[in-house]
């Protein structure tokens, strides 16, 4: 689902926040003990196969599809999108929409509907498997809080949207921080830093 943009963070109550992860984002379909994760672009992910193991031990459902990002985290929570391109840490799935539980279709229900479901079904802690949190109507103190933490910006979501697939235009808007610094950036500039240093 392509997120539009939006330059500059606001509040409104209607609308959900969340603070956007540095990851790759994944469908994951748990179905009788098994999950496979799937990109946005229709392929499967064939390196996480611990992750898909985890996944289908911890969620608690039968079946379902979870709306997500694998990221690799760091011991401060924060994402270090590095570790997962090079595969250097272990990937955690970060739920934040649920699509589909037990049969039946969510896809028209609001998102805070959905978002209560997937609540239920993940288990609280710090384990592989999360659930991504949101505050409401108060979408200028968590970008603040992003770029304080040098994250990537946020998510607002309307808090009535139904889900919507590829190419039916997204109720999501993503505000990035322009200050952000990537991982990898950031070990170039102390590399750099170093080399001038040594």
């Amino acid at each position: 689902m392509p997120l539009g943009r939006c330059r500059e963070p606001f509040d409104h109550p209607e609308w959900v926040y969340e603070l956007k992860l540095d990851g790759f984002r994944a469908l994951a379909y748990v179905e009788d003990g098994t999950t496979r994760l799937v990109s946005r672009n229709g392929h499967s992910y064939k390196s996480f196969g611990p992750l898909c193991t985890e996944l289908a031990r911890t969620v608690r459902a039968t079946a379902a599809v979870l709306d997500g990002e694998v990221a690799c985290l760091g011991d401060d929570g924060r994402p270090a999108f590095d570790a997962l391109l090079y595969r250097r840490a272990l990937p955690h799935f970060c739920a934040f929409d649920l699509l589909w539980l037990e049969g039946k279709d969510l896809r028209e229900r609001t998102l805070v509907d959905r978002k209560r479901l997937l609540r239920r079904i993940i288990p609280r802690g710090l384990g592989w498997v999360r659930y991504v949190p949101h505050v409401r109507g108060r979408g200028s103190e968590l970008f603040r809080l992003a770029c304080e933490l040098d994250l990537e910006g946020v998510v607002a979501k309307w808090a009535p949207s139904p889900y919507r697939l590829v190419g039916e235009g997204s109720p999501w808007l993503k505000i990035k921080n322009r200050e952000y610094t990537p991982a990898h950036d950031r070990h170039e500039l102390f590399d750099g830093f170093r080399r001038r240093a040594g």
